[in-house]
């Protein structure tokens, strides 16, 4: 699996920026897909997921501006969005789109779980 993002850039506070991130490779459907991010001197986290069946969850810093959104299509399914609003300079960091697939072995029941990462985009909000 690859996952190809788009849509970094520089925004003002207060300003809004849209994240797009494409899967590609040898996978029918993608049982997770979100956002982590990693700011200078931070560890990376987590900052936006949703599931195939459409739950999503948030780290609370980014609840209520930040919107995570899958496509509908099923050209698009395998593409996961985030909306950003209101930001602040705190949110400047590199951005990661994040996917994970889900296997369960018929035999044993065993469930197997693939995390995936993209290259990075680099969102920062300055003014």
């Amino acid at each position: 699996v690859q996952l190809q993002a788009s849509g970094g850039g520089l925004a003002q506070p207060g300003g809004s920026l849209r994240l797009s991130c494409a899967a590609s490779g040898a996978v029918s459907s993608l049982d997770v897909m979100g956002w982590d991010r990693q700011a200078p001197g931070k560890q990376r986290e987590s900052v936006a997921r949703i599931a195939s069946g459409g739950t999503t969850n948030y780290t609370d810093s980014v609840k209520g501006r930040f919107t995570v959104s899958r496509g509908s299509a099923w050209n698009t399914k395998n593409t996961v969005y985030l909306q950003m609003n209101s930001l602040k300079p705190e949110d400047t960091a590199i951005y990661y789109c994040y996917a994970r697939r889900i296997t369960v072995d018929l035999d044993t029941r065993k469930r197997n779980e693939y995390d995936y990462w993209g290259q990075g985009t680099l969102v920062t909000v300055s003014s």
